[in-house]
């Protein structure tokens, strides 16, 4: 597995070894001893959440003031524009983001610590989005912070897209970056 850092540190991209001929292929989609070894990190994940979405969704920036989660997310079917915004009060990055683009084609996968807001913008013509959670969906704690917030300013790649992005009521109701409730 090779391990590439972003901007943000500690939010990570991982490139699995891929093994292929005219059958198709082979990967390793996880495996605790070589994401430690590779990554300096001992998670325990929890949970495995699978959703799909249609060419334009958006979904996030969602996070969880309590019970907050990491998360080790990749696509299997289509492609996403994928993102992470700092959301921890005393880090130096505090309300910048990392943004990349995970695919079947590329089976990169994106670690997002807690901490972090985390959402993506289907850009095929759907997309199956896995994830695993280093904590349990805990609805009463789940946050939104506005996806189009100006103080934060993720350069969505809306140009891909007929038209506006999809989006579920909560993330239309989304709070800007200066109104979330946000990490120490």
């Amino acid at each position: 597995m090779k391990v590439i850092e972003t901007a943000i540190p500690g939010l990570l991209v991982l490139e699995p070894k891929v093994f292929g001929d005219a059958r198709g292929f082979f990967m390793e989609s996880f495996n605790a001893k070589a994401f430690r070894e590779a990554t300096g990190l001992d998670v325990d994940f929890v949970q495995d959440n699978h959703s799909r979405s249609a060419r334009g969704v958006l979904r996030g920036l969602h996070y969880q003031i309590e019970q907050a989660q990491g998360k080790l997310v990749r696509v299997t079917r289509g492609s996403v524009f994928d993102v992470a915004v700092d959301l921890r009060k005393s880090s130096p990055t505090f309300g910048k983001w990392v943004g990349i683009e995970l695919s079947e084609e590329n089976n990169r996968q994106f670690w997002v610590p807690p901490g972090f807001a985390h959402g993506f913008l289907v850009t095929s013509d759907s997309a199956d989005f896995l994830y695993k959670t280093t904590d349990y969906y805990a609805p009463q704690h789940e946050r939104s912070l506005l996806w189009n917030d100006p103080t934060v300013a993720v350069d969505w790649p809306l140009h891909l897209l007929d038209g506006a992005p999809l989006l579920s009521a909560k993330d239309v109701a989304g709070k800007p970056l200066a109104a979330c409730e946000t990490f120490a």
